[in-house]
């Protein structure tokens, strides 16, 4: 039986009660998660580095954090969420009279980025993706799940929200089309290649039928539930990156497919139609930028 401490029983009950305390301030379900996801991740943090538990935020934990991100070469877009969240709640925490002062300030904490680096998209070389596929070939390594886990967002680019909410009946195979239910319950078609049809059947017929959870209506199963978590996904990406020789997350699965598309000339639209943006200027505004790695090339030929 794991014991707790009792500054972790404080920690947990104050995390429970910042939740709470969103919903009753009518905050989305999916920003509540991802709140409450993003304070963890700095509770973590402060209990690696042996903080004081009782002190929930100050502005040196703060600091120490935000350089920690920095240092860990998170993304600006992640490492500016993750500030925000801890805005929240530090706006909580003083309106629960927990803390006295406000820590963390947006228009000094955010990062800025120079005018002509907006929007810069990392994706994966074409060299790099036949590095990824190269080591997922490996069953001894990778299991044909985590593998078919591989294949769907590298090749359909849907969010992992979407692939974990992926259902059995969403899988037309006689026209290999799959239904995609993305934000805001909006529906899209994605039509799947044939490589991937066929590694869907033999995750169904070999794998999952061995499954306590087969009868699941979810494509994905975990060992411990009918659903996989999308943390699961992160987790597995993140622990063979190392292997692989490039940082994995879903996004960069995501910001991959729009982006091999395109520079395959398949046309804006119907690049905002698979990846389910509500309009073509939201896939343009990340997706006409050019790459770190393209403008590198560009100096290079001066």
């Amino acid at each position: 039986m794991a014991l707790f401490s009792l500054g972790e029983i404080f920690v947990n009950a104050l995390v429970q009660e910042f939740e709470q305390w969103l919903f009753e301030e009518g905050r989305a379900p999916k920003t509540i998660e991802s709140y409450v996801s993003d304070i963890k991740g700095f509770k973590s943090y402060l209990s690696d580095k042996a903080a004081s538990e009782q002190q929930p935020l100050s502005r040196f934990s703060f600091v120490r954090y935000k350089q920690h991100l920095l240092d860990q070469n998170f993304a600006v877009a992640t490492i500016n969420k993750k500030i925000n969240s801890l805005k929240v709640y530090n706006d909580f925490l003083q309106k629960k009279r927990i803390v006295e002062e406000n820590y963390i300030y947006l228009k000094r904490d955010r990062i800025k980025i120079a005018a002509g680096s907006e929007h810069v998209v990392t994706a994966m070389s074409e060299e790099e993706v036949e590095r990824f596929l190269f080591y997922i070939e490996d069953h001894t390594k990778v299991s044909i799940r985590n593998k078919l886990i591989g294949y769907l967002l590298l090749y359909t680019g849907v969010r992992v929200s979407e692939l974990i909410n992926t259902k059995l009946a969403d899988i037309d195979f006689l026209t290999a089309v799959l239904l995609v239910r993305g934000k805001g319950g909006k529906l899209r078609e994605i039509s799947l290649r044939q490589d991937v049809i066929q590694l869907i059947k033999q995750y169904q017929q070999g794998e999952r039928s061995k499954s306590r959870f087969r009868e699941s209506e979810y494509l994905l199963v975990s060992q411990r539930a009918p659903k996989m978590h999308r943390d699961a996904i992160r987790d597995w990406l993140a622990k063979i990156s190392t292997d692989v020789g490039i940082k994995l997350h879903p996004y960069l699965f995501r910001h991959t497919f729009a982006t091999r598309l395109l520079r395959k000339g398949v046309d804006l639209t119907t690049v905002s139609k698979l990846t389910g943006h509500s309009t073509v200027n939201m896939t343009a505004k990340f997706y006409i930028q050019t790459t770190r790695q393209e403008k590198q090339n560009a100096v290079d030929k001066l």
